[in-house]
């Protein structure tokens, strides 16, 4: 008990030191902060690749059902019958008819390709998120008949219209006359804006009312499929078989999990290696203790020699500067785990300082697929990180310490 707390004594004195040692004690702070950076930098890239992960699962979920059932081409006429089908099952929560179609959006001398969506506004705010996104206008507004559209605050800005302006959509299917073939165009009314925040919808997709676009596709009586809501999002593979195969008929069936799937095994992916490249980071930090401790062998040669003559124990001189190593690491460790987590936590906030201040932004909305900088902070992440390197500090005390521990008393005092 009493050897323990002599080392300890000693081995936090040589941390402290002062006068002739000082060049000693700020090389230790150096590796404490040096342990501290890596610490943090790896706690808040990790938390940002979590944010990433997050938002690019709820951004996409809430414009894209969990599950699809499809007619195998793609004019579904016994949708009712399906949409009840799949409503027996406990596990499906909502479902809703849709049809999609590519179409030509003209507005003045702005033109963009777009997908069309129809959809029953009632209908899609129980299996999507859109209606909770609308910035202007509302989802109700696609009234049957009336020919509105919704479009995504990119597309209403590149074709530089706003709610009660007109655009023209214009089908590559077009009309037979005895001039010529020429495409079918059909002029709607902007009765919402809505915003997710993925440049891929903004950019790229309207809505329309579900009568609307099977006149305009002229699909009368049919949809493309019907679009479904789950309780289990990652059981969403089996629930919508399930579905297709109470139905009878022979269906094309896909989820959020096909459909994304490259996005979030590349976003796995991304974080391993993020991970491991950020590890080695933390490695040459702690690796650092070992130069610091080195040094402090060489000028305590005296002190070890002086110790080991009247009585200390090679073990007790291990202890000492494995306790100094240690100190390093818990410090500089514990400081990287406070300042990382305080940035994760307020990484949106310092980001937000730092584009309004230098006029600049991080994340391009027409290169990413989010144009904010999310961060989510996981506790298993901050463990694993502090245990890492705590534990890579520990290893570096090992070598330093087994060379002060062998150090011979007498060859240490021949010459002083």
């Amino acid at each position: 008990m009493m050897s323990g707390r002599f080392e300890t004594w000693i081995g936090s004195r040589y941390v402290r030191s002062r006068s002739r040692n000082s060049f000693i004690s700020l090389i230790s702070a150096i590796s404490m902060l040096g342990i501290a950076i890596a610490v943090l930098v790896l706690i808040v890239v990790m938390s940002v690749v979590n944010g990433f992960e997050r938002e690019l699962k709820d951004r996409l979920l809430a414009m894209t059902a969990h599950a699809n059932v499809e007619d195998v081409e793609g004019r579904l006429a016994d949708y009712d019958a399906l949409r009840a089908t799949a409503l027996d099952n406990p596990r499906v929560e909502a479902a809703a008819p849709y049809i999609d179609g590519q179409a030509l959006l003209v507005a003045g001398k702005a033109l963009s390709g777009a997908e069309l969506r129809g959809i029953e506004p009632g209908l899609e705010e129980t299996v999507s998120g859109i209606g909770r996104v609308m910035q202007v206008g509302a989802l109700d507004d696609l009234v049957d008949g009336q020919f509105n559209i919704v479009l995504g605050v990119e597309l209403a800005d590149t074709l530089e219209v706003g709610v009660g302006d007109k655009v023209t959509v214009t089908l590559a299917d077009g009309m037979v006359t005895p001039a010529g073939v020429i495409p079918r165009t059909k002029r709607f009314t902007v009765s919402g804006i809505y915003r997710v925040g993925m440049y891929e919808f903004d950019r790229r997709l309207a809505f329309i009312s579900l009568e609307d676009a099977q006149r305009l596709y002229r699909m009368r009586g049919y949809v493309n499929g019907v679009r479904l809501s789950v309780s289990e999002i990652y059981a969403a593979p089996d629930i919508v078989r399930e579905v297709a195969h109470a139905h009878g008929s022979i269906l094309l069936v896909s989820d959020w999990t096909r459909v994304h799937v490259n996005f979030f095994r590349s976003i796995q992916i991304t974080k391993s290696i993020l991970f491991v490249i950020l590890l080695m980071v933390v490695a040459v930090a702690a690796f650092n203790i070992v130069s610091t401790l080195v040094m402090v062998v060489k000028d305590k040669q005296a002190d070890i020699a002086i110790l080991r003559t009247v009585g200390a124990k090679p073990s007790s001189v291990l202890g000492i500067f494995v306790t100094q190593g240690t100190i390093v690491g818990v410090v500089g460790t514990l400081a990287g785990v406070l300042l990382g987590v305080l940035a994760a936590l307020n990484l949106e906030g310092i980001v937000a300082f730092f584009e309004a201040t230098f006029g600049i932004k991080f994340l391009a909305a027409d290169v990413y697929f989010i144009s904010d900088l999310p961060s989510e902070l996981q506790l298993g992440d901050v463990v694993r990180i502090a245990a890492i390197a705590l534990a890579l500090a520990l290893v570096s005390t090992l070598y330093p310490a087994w060379v002060a521990a062998r150090t011979a008393p007498a060859e240490a005092l021949r010459y002083d």
